[in-house]
């Protein structure tokens, strides 16, 4: 059998993760291997990175809403659980933007959740 050699592959290899390690400080841009350590970490920062900044968005909107509720004499939570029993389905990332840009109608979305928690109380 014919012995295959593998240049090629190889060579294509090392190219493409010295092209994914462009930018990087030092032998991480230029060395094979630090390029290719550099790139794997990267990748892993990069896939954890994706999750975590949903949840970091989400944390902030939250923090958000509660910042305008209660500056309107109101909780978070009572806010939430107001416009539930008012069948008002915003999410978090609307009624934030709701909260900075039109102040006007997060009043009266406001109003609409403490009627709902006084008529069921």
């Amino acid at each position: 059998m014919p012995r295959t050699k593998t240049h090629v592959a190889h060579h294509k290899k090392v190219k493409r993760t010295l092209k994914a390690a462009k930018g990087y400080y030092g032998a991480r841009s230029k060395l094979l291997r630090s390029a290719r350590d550099t790139v794997v970490r990267a990748g892993v920062y990069s896939y954890r990175d994706r999750r975590a900044r949903k949840r970091d968005f989400r944390s902030l909107w939250i923090t958000r809403i509660t910042a305008a509720c209660r500056a309107r004499g109101f909780s978070y939570n009572r806010f939430i659980n107001g416009l539930k029993r008012a069948c008002v389905d915003l999410n978090r990332k609307m009624l934030s933007e709701l909260a900075i840009h039109d102040a006007a109608a997060f009043d009266l979305l406001v109003e609409l959740a403490r009627s709902k928690l006084q008529k069921a109380a």
